[in-house]
């Protein structure tokens, strides 16, 4: 069995590579709306204590870090809504923390050398490969910031490239703040004042 593995090392892992993100597309599609349009308000009122409720939308972050489609300024809106501002800013950070986390632990699993194989020689894909050298980690940290960009998808992309985990994480996360921290006061402030399909209008522009 193990020189069948040894033997069979890549074929097995690209089987299972396969199998993961298959089996991640495949729930992504068949709970789409459901992930689409969660109501957060309604499972933190339903978790009995701050704990849980704390508990619960650090869960979400996690099944977003997978399956990509959940909203994520809905999320920050949403705790921005249940918990006093200071408080949801942690919370929505703690979150985004795990999230970029399990991503680009994703994306080192799923796409290793591969990508970066099929990156190398080509103009645009040694341009994003330069992420990854320490030489351009300004562009990086562009990325991050502007909101035109997917946090997931580039967590899963440079997870994949091997860019180390220290710099990606704290240039993510120092990019990726302000707009939590913008989100999150903006729920704490339209709370009782603008219907929540409206907001939820909004996110979706």
């Amino acid at each position: 069995m193990k020189k069948f593995f040894n033997e069979h090392r890549d074929v097995l892992m690209l089987i299972l590579r396969c199998t993961v993100a298959a089996a991640l597309l495949i729930i992504a599609v068949v709970n789409y709306d459901k992930l689409t349009k969660i109501d957060m308000r309604a499972l933190v009122a339903g978790a009995g204590s701050t704990a849980a409720a704390v508990a619960v939308i650090i869960g979400v972050f996690a099944v977003k870090s997978v399956l990509f489609i959940i909203p994520a300024s809905m999320i920050y809106i949403y705790v921005g809504m249940a918990f006093p501002t200071a408080s949801a800013i942690a919370i929505n950070l703690a979150g985004i923390a795990l999230e970029i986390t399990v991503t680009y632990l994703l994306g080192w699993f799923l796409g290793g050398e591969y990508v970066e194989k099929r990156l190398k020689g080509s103009k645009a894909g040694d341009k994003v490969l330069a992420l990854g050298d320490g030489k351009k980690l300004s562009a990086l940290f562009l990325v991050r910031l502007l909101p035109v960009f997917p946090i997931d998808f580039v967590s899963l992309f440079l997870g994949a490239t091997k860019l180390p985990y220290w710099k990606y994480a704290l240039i993510s996360l120092g990019g990726i703040m302000p707009r939590v921290i913008l989100f999150t006061i903006l729920g704490d402030g339209i709370y009782d004042y603008i219907p929540m399909d409206k907001i939820v209008l909004v996110i979706v522009c």
